[in-house]
């Protein structure tokens, strides 16, 4: 199992920027593709980004389009998410995830696969 550590949350202004990062142990990183959802106070956890575990696709919700960038460095053994224009919406805890040889939107937005702890991401406005 691949074990996952995230970083980069805070407090922010709406319009600020953040990037979170994810580091991957335990597995081989460019085997799983890697996405982020997060969970608002009484809401479900959502899919937010996903990255095929070529590094080729990038899939993203409506919600985030255009504001968040994921991004991976194998090298690194890390996935970030770089969010800009933020709203008071986008306040949640920020999960990372991994699925092994995870490439498509269908199969990175399911909700399983391996986990992090989750960062705190809080948005003021």
């Amino acid at each position: 199992q691949v074990q996952l550590v995230e970083s980069g949350g805070g407090l922010v202004q709406a319009g600020g920027s953040l990037r979170l990062s994810c580091a991957a142990s335990g597995r081989t990183f460019s085997n799983y593709g890697m996405g982020w959802f997060r969970q608002a106070p009484g809401k479900e956890r959502e899919f937010v980004a996903g990255v095929s575990w070529t590094g080729r696709r990038t899939y993203y919700a409506d919600s985030v389009k255009g504001r968040f960038t994921i991004s991976r460095d194998n090298a690194k053994n890390t996935v970030y998410l770089r969010m800009n224009s933020l709203k008071p919406e986008d306040t949640a805890v920020y999960y990372c995830n991994a699925k092994a040889y995870g490439a498509t939107h269908d199969v990175l937005r399911l909700d399983s696969g391996s986990w992090g702890q989750g960062t705190q991401v809080t948005v003021s406005s």
